[in-house]
């Protein structure tokens, strides 16, 4: 990997295209170093990852609608809708965007956190979406779907965003830019340009996930994939985009990140280097915000532990500074101590989470959201005694580069009525690479089929399932047709412009 420091130029000094961070994620990009095999393995695990959670929200009102919105958009050769019959086909940007919202509408897939937060799984559907629509193979979209997660992956490495109340698709426009610039075998100077476009047009504030958190939570990574669409079939067409975006005085980094001053570190593949990013990736084993996958695990060891719940006076969680400010009492939120806050809210409240995940020892992606579940009284109390707090060891341990120290969990110090306490702890949840049961394949599948059971046939999951083990070796026809059917899918009757 090489190291490129980034800061701002001013207009004066005629910073060279090829010294701009966009033109060095592009030449990332266009880079024709093979898939290591390893790499083509966890793209197949992530695809199937992706259409678990997509099956599991297809009915929901936001996935409803966002694909009521793109059926408006018939287009020939087009690009599958989710739940749609695969001979529908539509323009792609508007297959991303349905496809998008599907994906992340339950906060169920893969993640990344390290300097910045993110979901690079997200990356998948806008790649999918264009070598759906230009008849590309197997071979070709895996290159695609692991350069859009390379460039997540070392944008969130080096570039905070958070910091400055930038919400972190921020880095998805031009990640996905590059997975499809990528995926097209497109010109270094092509995907340069649509790499700058898509970030111009993706950037916004983190209140989609701040206080009363709405539907545009999972809009929003699906808006910055169509965005990324059209990012590309505008450099395509030989339009270019504002220029230095990283660098320039009025650009990113002077008025949106840390100024003029900033220097920020961003590594990428040199040429010729494999691109692995997705293997520092994890996915969920549990429908909530990532910080919480560890401390659920916990929650359901402690719970299990504990005869009489009602007799605890106090929890403390001590955890990172993410998890504390972002999900935890330290966000100031009141929503999140709300029996009647929405469910993108309740996953955002580990006070919540893990009052129920006590409780219950376990946790549904349906059931643990539900308003009666939220409303029960013996949870309220319980979830009202929980609070969080920053330790700093936690907060080194999250932004550790060494995977064996990396965490995303914390300290959980449980006092009881009598005085007495019990304190556990947990690094990372079960399922990361480094926990108790690391996913694999069959955890993947697993994971599909329990959230298709009911939605999806079992023949349309075992065809899904049989396209996408075989990825590598799929014609443009298979890639054509790796998606899923619901059967008797209805509209939801609402009406809009289109």
């Amino acid at each position: 990997m090489i190291n490129h420091e980034v800061r701002t130029y001013k207009s004066s000094e005629n910073l060279a295209r090829e010294d701009q961070l966009a033109w060095k994620i592009a030449e990332v990009a266009s880079d024709p170093t093979p898939v290591d095999s390893d790499v083509t393995e966890m793209v197949i695990n992530r695809i199937i990852d992706n259409a678990a959670v997509a099956a599991a929200s297809v009915r929901r009102s936001a996935p409803t609608h966002a694909r009521e919105q793109a059926q408006t958009h018939a287009f020939n050769p087009g690009a599958n809708i989710f739940g749609l019959p695969v001979s529908d086909r539509f323009s792609p940007e508007w297959a991303a965007w349905a496809n998008g919202v599907a994906v992340r509408e339950l906060d169920f897939h893969d993640t990344f956190l390290a300097a910045e937060y993110s979901h690079p799984g997200d990356n998948i559907p806008a790649v999918l979406a264009v070598a759906q629509h230009k008849g590309i193979g197997g071979k070709d979209l895996i290159n695609g779907i692991a350069t859009g997660y390379e460039i997540q992956v070392d944008l969130v490495k080096g570039m905070c965003l958070h910091e400055h109340k930038i919400d972190h698709v921020a880095h998805l426009g031009p990640s996905a830019a590059a997975g499809i610039g990528a995926l097209l075998h497109l010109p270094t100077e092509v995907t340069f340009q649509a790499v700058q476009q898509a970030l111009h047009v993706t950037t916004a504030t983190r209140q989609s996930r701040k206080g009363e958190i709405s539907s545009w939570k999972a809009h929003a990574p699906a808006f910055a994939g169509k965005m990324a669409v059209e990012s590309v079939d505008r450099a395509m067409r030989g339009e270019g985009a504002p220029n230095p975006i990283y660098e320039g005085e009025d650009g990113f980094i002077a008025w949106i990140l840390s100024g003029p001053e900033a220097r920020y570190t961003i590594p990428l593949p040199g040429k010729g280097e494999a691109k692995r990013a997705i293997l520092d990736t994890y996915t969920k084993e549990h429908s909530a915000e990532y910080q919480a996958q560890a401390l659920i695990d916990l929650a359901r060891k402690l719970g299990g532990q504990i005869e009489d719940l009602s007799k605890i006076k106090r929890i403390v969680i001590h955890t990172s500074h993410h998890t504390h400010y972002v999900i935890g009492t330290g966000a100031n939120d009141p929503q999140k101590m709300d029996p009647k806050a929405s469910r993108e809210t309740l996953d955002h409240s580990i006070m919540y989470i893990f009052a129920v995940a006590m409780q219950d020892q376990g946790w549904h992606h349906e059931h643990s959201y539900a308003p009666e579940r939220a409303g029960r009284p013996d949870t309220v109390e319980l979830w009202h005694k929980i609070e969080t707090t920053e330790d700093p060891e936690w907060t080194r341990r999250y932004h550790s580069i060494d995977p064996n120290e990396k965490a995303f969990g914390g300290r959980v110090e449980i006092e009881f009525e009598d005085g007495s306490t019990l304190v556990d702890e947990i690094a990372v949840a079960d399922a990361h690479p480094f926990g108790a049961r690391p996913f694999a394949r069959a955890n993947y599948i697993e994971k599909f089929k329990t959230l298709a059971e009911g939605i999806v046939s079992d023949s349309e999951q075992a065809r899904f399932i049989d396209l996408a083990e075989n990825l590598e070796s799929l014609d443009a026809k298979g890639v054509g047709e790796l998606s899923f059917v619901v059967d008797g899918l209805e509209h939801s009757g609402s009406k809009g412009i289109f």
